[in-house]
This record gives C-alpha cells, sequence and structure tokens, in this order.
C-alpha cells in the first residue's frame, strides 16, 4: 500500500504481516526481558530491569516473577559493545535471589567502561544489594528498602565443618563487594547482617532510604529525573576527557 505524501511523492506503508511481527518481536521483548525494546540506536542510555527474584542455575516456579540471568548477561556485553549507548541505568526492585547469579551481574556492572548508575526502586533486598553498589553512582527512593543479612542455603545441607567454611567463604564473597563498590565499612555492614531482633523470623537489618545513603551503601536519595540528570553528567564527562585526550594527541 501507498499514501501521498505532502509532496506529492509516495511513501511505503508496512504491510499487515511486517506490523504482526514487529508487534510479535516486542511483546517477546516484554515477555521474555521485561522491556519493551533492546539495546538499540533509538536512545544512548540502555536500561537494564533487575526485578523480582534473580533465577540462577535452577528454574523458580512459573508463577514467580524473575531476572535470569542468562538473559542479563548478553544485554550487558551488547550494551558495552554498542558504540550507540553511552550510558546504562539499572533500575532495581528485586528480593534477591540466587548468590552466584547475583554476583556475576554486579561485577559485569562494575566491570562496564561506560557510565552506570543504579537506581533502587521498591526494593534491592539481599543480593540486590551488591548489584545496587555495582553502578558507579547509585541511588534509592525515598521509600525503598534494602535488607541486609546472612546468606542462606535452601534443600539438603549437610552438618559438617566443610559446610559451614563454605557458607563463610560465600559470604566474604559478597561482603568484599559490597565495601569495595560502596562508602560502609566492613564492621558497620556486618553489624547491620548480624543484627538480631529487628527481621520477624531472620536476623539482619532492613534500612530505609536516607538509612542506606548514612550507613554508605547508596550515594544519594533520589528517583528517576535524579538518576537520568546525573548519568548525563557522567556520560558529558567521558566525552570531554576523550576529546580532550584526541586533542592532546
Amino acid at each position: 500500500m501507498t499514501d501521498k505524501t505532502k509532496s506529492g511523492e509516495t511513501a511505503e506503508q508496512p504491510t499487515p504481516s511486517e506490523e504482526g511481527r514487529k508487534s510479535a518481536t516486542a511483546a517477546d521483548s516484554i515477555v521474555q526481558l521485561g522491556q519493551t525494546s533492546i539495546p538499540s540506536g533509538e536512545s544512548n542510555i540502555f536500561c537494564l530491569t533487575i526485578i523480582g527474584q534473580i533465577e540462577g542455575h535452577l528454574m523458580l516456579p512459573p508463577q514467580n516473577k524473575t531476572t535470569k540471568y542468562e538473559h542479563v548477561i548478553p544485554q550487558l556485553v551488547a550494551a558495552e559493545q554498542n558504540a550507540k549507548i553511552e550510558g546504562l541505568l539499572i533500575v532495581l526492585n528485586t528480593v534477591g535471589g540466587d548468590v552466584e547469579a547475583g554476583l556475576a551481574i554486579a561485577e559485569m556492572i562494575a566491570s562496564l567502561t561506560k557510565p552506570t548508575v543504579t537506581i533502587v526502586l521498591g526494593g534491592g533486598h539481599s543480593i540486590g544489594v551488591p548489584i545496587a553498589v555495582s553502578a558507579n553512582y547509585s541511588l534509592i527512593a525515598e521509600t525503598a528498602t534494602m535488607t541486609i543479612h546472612p546468606i542462606r542455603m535452601n534443600g539438603l545441607v549437610i552438618g559438617v565443618p566443610q559446610t559451614f567454611d563454605y557458607l563463610e567463604k560465600m559470604q566474604e564473597r559478597v561482603t568484599r563487594f559490597v565495601t569495595r563498590h560502596s562508602r560502609i565499612s566492613e564492621e558497620v555492614f556486618k553489624q547491620l547482617m548480624f543484627k538480631t531482633g529487628e527481621l520477624t523470623r531472620d536476623i539482619g537489618t532492613t534500612v530505609i532510604g536516607g538509612d542506606a545513603v548514612k550507613h554508605g551503601l547508596i550515594n544519594a536519595v533520589g528517583g528517576l529525573g535524579d538518576a537520568l540528570k546525573e548519568l548525563n553528567r557522567r556520560i558529558g564527562e567521558r566525552k570531554a576527557n576523550v576529546a580532550e585526550g584526541g586533542s592532546k594527541a
């Protein structure tokens, strides 16, 4: 089908089959990745969402809202390689999940060369804490919460010293990452982690908004506008540094 333009020329209109394919692709992206588009040239900022429960090596029940790490890792690689993507915004509302999968995502975000900003909306609990602090700059909504607690194991646990040594090493991995990528000290982080009486069925601490900033976990309290403003500022600085380096050469 064709349509007359104002200049008298004809413009090609997409056929119904093409529109159907585009709609199907968009729907697949929403279902599989939780977003309306994959990294492309439409924007210089790539938005990555970490929502629900972080799924690792074992599949969770279908009724669970999950973020699959095998989906997230290729997206991060694509965003890093795409020259049109100049910065990444990571939005978190997660209850936590698989420890190694969460750490893998956090390590990849921390190793990106492009400016990154994370924002915690709703919650960034458990293994979501390392992901929240993995970016160059982190924000948290005023009403958002972050739960800090020791690592737990599901399923069969063999009560031998080696099992507890393994858990301790896993815990140290999380602690080292968080303290290395935030302003919180190891002592304060462990105090929050092993605090009793605050969580009903577990030990640990839930910090809300400004408390996360006071403890040094998160850089600032803010919303989406603040996150985008900070990310654009860092993108501008990176461009200026690259231009300055090129002029000196």
